[in-house]
């Protein structure tokens, strides 16, 4: 299941990792520091996106998550692309044609919606449990604390 970074106004469900007001302790404090750099970070990147393409901005809820991450990797393709055009750069297409890819091509993995039903209220109602929200958080933390060489 994915998630969402986000402030203090969403309710405690795993989907969302909120900031923590008062963090105690440098695991926490350091977790804090991360999660908001990169919660700016991406909130500036959408926002850029947005004010290009309107597809952006629509629920999807209903679409199938290997169609938002083609969408999404076609609008940071064309907004690079512009970039690049506005600044004069010159592409080397040269390494396209050598059949290598950039990891961020090579990392897409493609998940298609449930099957049944019953596999979509499951995925609600995790989506929505305290208890899950909880674990997530501390494991996220713990993994924060160890990828910064503690």
């Amino acid at each position: 299941m994915g998630y969402y970074l986000a402030d203090g106004i969403y309710p405690r469900w795993p989907v969302f990792v909120k900031t923590i007001s008062y963090p105690l302790g440098d695991k926490r404090v350091l977790f804090v520091a991360k999660q908001e750099a990169a919660r700016k970070d991406v909130e500036r990147a959408f926002g850029v996106l947005q004010s290009w393409w309107a597809i952006v901005k629509g629920p999807t809820r209903l679409w199938f998550k290997e169609v938002i991450a083609d969408v999404m990797y076609a609008c940071i393709i064309l907004h690079n692309m512009i970039v690049e055009q506005e600044a004069g750069h010159v592409t080397d297409w040269g390494d396209d044609e050598s059949g290598s890819r950039s990891s961020t091509a090579s990392a897409t993995v493609a998940y298609g919606l449930p099957m049944d039903f019953s596999e979509v209220l499951a995925r609600e109602t995790s989506m929505r449990s305290q208890q899950d929200h909880a674990t997530l958080m501390n494991d996220m933390i713990e993994e924060v604390w160890k990828r910064h060489d503690h």
